[in-house]
């Protein structure tokens, strides 16, 4: 693992833990996870299976730390990694079917989104009693979260990956190249 990936996934982290502060509460003080947006763009920036556990304890611990649900502390921390390495295995998989990274990029946006959701309820459920029922949550909170992260994924992911191609080419004045 190169200490250089793992400050870019660090850097695109911490952005999405921005989204995650300016991301208004839908219900219950629930609000969608924008920074799940980041932990999928980071997994299929590196499919390195390391990275990826690292990225998404990092994303729990950074979720739990500021999250306002109720027994979302737990929930994050468990939600995340397993997310991580769900959305690891989604990309595994459409490479090895060779979908398209269009269509591949709705399927994480839709189904790590919907298992990252279902995950952190669950858990939350299990920790503390819901302020709302699950699918009432489910509904008004996970799929609103969906539609964002899917949407925000096709735009983000295409700029986030252009940058990084162009930043690891960029040579200093002295020649070295940063590789």
């Amino acid at each position: 693992m190169e200490l250089r990936r793992v400050i870019e996934s660090s850097l695109l982290l911490a952005g999405g833990f921005v989204l995650h502060q300016i991301m208004p509460p839908l219900v219950a003080g629930m609000k969608p996870d924008m920074s799940l947006l980041m932990l999928f763009i980071v997994v299929l920036l590196y499919q390195d299976k390391k990275l990826v556990i690292l990225s998404g304890l990092l994303a729990g611990i950074i979720s739990a730390l500021s999250t306002t649900f109720p027994g979302g502390q737990v929930a994050n921390m468990l939600d995340k990694p397993i997310t991580a390495l769900a959305v690891l295995t989604l990309i595994l998989l459409g490479d090895y079917f060779k979908l398209s990274r269009k269509f591949s990029l709705g399927i994480i946006g839709v189904l790590g989104t919907i298992i990252s959701g279902t995950v952190f309820l669950t858990t939350a459920s299990l920790v503390v009693a819901l302020p709302q029922s699950f699918l009432v949550l489910f509904i008004s909170v996970v799929l609103p979260a969906t539609l964002l992260n899917t949407c925000f994924l096709y735009m983000l992911y295409p700029i986030i990956a252009k940058i990084k191609g162009l930043v690891s080419k960029v040579e200093f004045n002295s020649g070295e190249e940063i590789v």
